[in-house]
């Protein structure tokens, strides 16, 4: 383990270049020499091989001749014809190991070779081969006559072959070690650059520069998706740079106008109204207003932020949708009363669902308030809550302008708003339907937005039902323990 430790840390920030640079070229060594070592080899079996396929053949041809003709001169000129078409030495032995030409005797005498013979040859072989260290031989018994055919061949030629080929092999792997050195480096180069190009305009979007394009035509698929991914994270941090940034000014915008009201009456309590109780209480009213203003703001911010942080309780439980629809709708009676709102609903009776109450009651709410502030001239929003198969379904629907579709995914951002100007008859702080998504999302439960242009929108919400009691008590645990 500690040695295994002991390498990570030592190629733990080294140059990938440099890496794949070593890497290569002691790859491309040990192929090199391997080859050579393979080559070496086997240019001396192969030339082994052959010359003894050739004494072989000389040996054949021999004995043909050999057959039924005595040892005379023309034998042995044919023998040395044979001698030089093959390239060998052919010689005839007597049992007691000399040799034989055409006066009957000859001057070498081989009686080492001899007893080798006998002892090969015992067992009823017809031929064998002899390894020396000077030549290679191939001994036949000729049938018919009272000695062996010995053909011989000079090793020191393989001798001077390998050499030469080793020497050779020597030269052409040294040049293919350069070649290869100089071939990994461009590799690796090839290799290491488009990557050393993404780290460095990864480096610039973090330091805030969106403008960049990570969008390659890369040799290799890795490095395509590698881009691809950095793109879209360029687009989305860009996207969501921007929304911080209407964020901020949104927020500041929504604190400001509030302290500014709170201030401003305030001081003309101090200064104008303070005797005159009916101007007192109406800037104070304004006063209030404004400071709940202020608070809901906060609060949304808060309750935002806790959801998309996943902390805070959750409280999941099997309650009465319908009812909860009812008195949130409640709420809004001062607007059918005061402004002519027209609130319609079919609303089915006893529709359970399993979530949480609060949180559910804060997405109604939030959808109503949506309706309201972006319903047409006739001021109708319609709420419906109906069964859809095993499901309930929630629809809050508005007669307003409707929704672009370049903007229909848009419109769960955080202080997102639609271009276009609307009365506001319900005081929102921008984050509502930011807050439905997230509460929706965690509650697992499907959402969405139809709309089309000129005739207004219609938000819905999909309920599961509601599980049974083992179910449930299966949910909380495994809620509680993560």
């Amino acid at each position: 383990m500690k040695r295994a430790r002991g390498r990570a840390k030592y190629w733990t920030g080294r140059s990938l270049g440099i890496t794949l640079w070593f890497a290569f070229t002691l790859f491309a060594l040990v192929i090199i020499l391997l080859f050579l070592a393979v080559q070496s080899l086997l240019v001396g079996i192969q030339y082994r091989d052959r010359t003894l396929s050739s004494m072989k053949e000389a040996a054949k041809n021999a004995a043909e001749e050999l057959a039924g003709a005595n040892a005379d001169t023309m034998l042995f000129r044919r023998l040395r014809e044979i001698e030089d078409a093959c390239d060998v030495r052919i010689r005839l032995l007597s049992f007691d190991g000399s040799t034989v030409d055409s006066d009957g005797y000859g001057d070498e005498k081989f009686p080492e070779i001899v007893e080798t013979l006998k002892r090969e040859l015992s067992d009823g072989k017809e031929d064998t081969v002899i390894d020396g260290d000077e030549t290679l031989g191939y001994v036949s018994v000729v049938k018919g006559h009272p000695y062996y055919l010995y053909v011989t061949s000079s090793i020191a030629r393989i001798r001077g072959l390998e050499s030469s080929l080793r020497w050779l092999s020597l030269a052409a792997g040294l040049l293919s070690i350069v070649l290869a050195f100089i071939a990994s480096g461009f590799v690796a180069m090839l290799i290491t650059r488009p990557i050393t190009e993404v780290t460095a305009h990864a480096k610039e979007l973090a330091r805030g520069h969106f403008h960049l394009d990570f969008k390659r035509n890369y040799y290799c698929m890795e490095l395509q998706e590698l881009s691809d991914a950095l793109e879209y994270a360029r687009v989305e941090i860009s996207k969501a740079d921007a929304m911080q940034r209407e964020l901020i000014a949104n927020v500041s915008h929504d604190f400001k106008t509030p302290l500014t009201m709170i201030k401003a009456y305030a001081s003309m309590i101090k200064e104008i109204s303070g005797e005159d109780k009916k101007k007192r209480d109406a800037h104070a009213k304004i006063i209030i207003d404004e400071a709940d203003r202020l608070t809901a703001l906060v609060e949304d911010v808060l309750d935002l932020s806790k959801l998309r942080a996943g902390v805070g309780t959750h409280a999941p439980a099997v309650f009465n949708l319908s009812e909860l629809l009812y008195a949130t709708l409640e709420k809004f009676d001062y607007l059918a009363e005061t402004q002519g709102y027209l609130f319609e609903q079919d609303i089915e009776e006893d529709r359970y669902v399993y979530a949480d109450r609060g949180r559910i009651g804060q997405v109604i709410y939030n959808l109503l308030t949506n309706a309201v502030n972006y319903t047409g001239a006739d001021k109708k929003v319609t709420v419906r809550l109906k069964a859809e198969g095993e499901d309930t379904r929630l629809d809050v629907i508005d007669t307003g302008a409707g929704i672009p579709k370049e903007q229909a995914d848009l419109i769960w951002d955080r202080y997102y708003r639609l271009q276009e100007t609307h009365k506001l008859p319900v005081k929102g702080t921008g984050l509502g339907l930011s807050i439905v998504k997230s509460v929706l999302e965690m509650e697992g439960c499907p959402f969405g937005a139809i709309s089309e242009e000129g005739k207004g929108s219609d938000f819905w919400v999909k309920f599961p039902p509601p599980p049974d009691e083992g179910e449930r008590e299966d949910a909380a645990e495994k809620e509680e323990t993560s």
